[in-house]
């Protein structure tokens, strides 16, 4: 690896435990652990963009996590950083979205105004060390230092800065390229499930003019692609692979340029070395405020953000009025963190699934009552 790259030998390590394993190294331990705690398969079960359920090929928050895991050990592999902390920071980034999507978020957000909010990237950091609790000794999943620095960075379009505790102006350049291998693998998954969907949520002669999409159309126009879901699939990974393909060579340039020599120049760096050119950014731009428009406020799309409002603010009261039906972990929070909390840490956790079936024995249970 480089010698910027972070490495067991400058890592900072973990909070609890620093015994070593026989044959993986502390990141490749960061990311088995992600993938074995309860809030990652639960991921399986949460929104991306169309909810669980209304068709199996749609992208959830797991598949993402995973297709952004696997841009992100590219690019790593090509900067010649570790691999498996990009992989870990990949894998976690999105622990602490709550059901139903951005909307979900809002909701919460909105019934937490009183009480430090809603936000599923600081809520991504509460699940990796304090929610999951795999191990007797301690709370959380004791990530190294590493992971979670990459964690509390973590930053899109729609991921906004928040402050933390770290002292280091950046995170590692493995936390840097979790960042971007997200915005790329969203927008190009979105935009293919976008297309792939049966209610047409995306007006397809307006998409085909947008600059980026123009320039993957070219590549394989030769091609004579009748088959539209063969065409729209190949758009989008056409997409993903220039931008993949730009963000290497242009990173490289840009650590090269800077004179990085070690990880503590990265660190002291406030502006990203892992990025894209500036024409890149624009055309990825203009596709992220088309995605927007068309795709995540479309009526269809957002039909049922009013409906999420008021599911979860229904489920939430319930279990605040009852807590005994709360699992007991989650009540030992309740004296240190409050009632609030507490119970947006058990709702947020929760899948989309889960949370219609409470709705049905909420519901049951006052038709009864009635």
């Amino acid at each position: 690896m480089k010698q910027y790259a972070v490495t067991e030998a400058n890592s900072k390590g973990r909070i609890y435990e620093n015994t070593p394993h026989l044959y993986r190294d502390p990141f490749e331990r960061d990311r088995d652990r992600v993938i074995h705690c309860s809030a990652f398969r639960r991921l399986e079960g949460k929104t991306q963009v169309f909810t669980p359920g209304q068709d199996d090929h749609y992208r959830t928050r797991l598949t993402h996590s995973i297709e952004v895991a696997q841009i992100g050990r590219t690019i790593a592999k090509c900067l010649g950083v570790n691999e498996s902390l990009t992989e870990a920071i990949c894998l976690a980034h999105d622990l602490g979205h709550s059901p139903f999507g951005h909307s979900g978020e809002e909701a919460l957000d909105k019934i937490m105004a009183g009480w430090g909010g809603f936000e599923h990237n600081i809520q991504t950091l509460r699940v990796v060390e304090v929610l999951e609790h795999p191990y007797p000794a301690f709370p959380g999943l004791d990530l190294c230092y590493e992971t979670r620095l990459g964690l509390s960075r973590h930053l899109s379009p729609y991921d906004p800065p928040h402050s933390d505790d770290c002292v280091e102006k950046n995170c590692s350049l493995e936390g840097q390229i979790a960042n971007i291998a997200d915005r790329i693998a969203y927008n190009c998954h979105d935009l293919e499930d976008g297309l792939r969907a049966k209610a047409r949520v995306i007006d397809v002669p307006e998409v085909w003019e947008l600059e980026i999409v123009k320039k993957a159309v070219n590549e394989f126009r030769e091609q004579d692609i009748s088959d539209g879901f063969i065409r729209n699939v190949r758009v989008s990974k056409k997409i993903l692979d220039s931008l993949v393909s730009d963000a290497i060579e242009t990173s490289i340039s840009k650590i090269q340029n800077a004179g990085i020599d070690s990880l503590s120049d990265v660190y002291q760096r406030s502006e990203p070395l892992v990025d894209i050119t500036s024409e890149a950014d624009r055309c990825l731009r203009e596709l992220e405020s088309f995605l927007l428009e068309n795709l995540y406020k479309s009526q269809k799309v957002r039909a049922t953000t009013e409906e999420v409002a008021g599911w979860l603010e229904r489920i939430f009261e319930y279990f605040y009025k009852n807590t005994g039906e709360i699992p007991g972990y989650y009540r030992s929070f309740e004296e240190k963190y409050g009632r609030m909390r507490m119970v947006c840490d058990y709702i947020s956790g929760m899948t989309d699934r889960f949370c219609m079936r409470m709705l049905e024995q909420l519901e049951a249970t006052q038709t009864q009552t009635d």
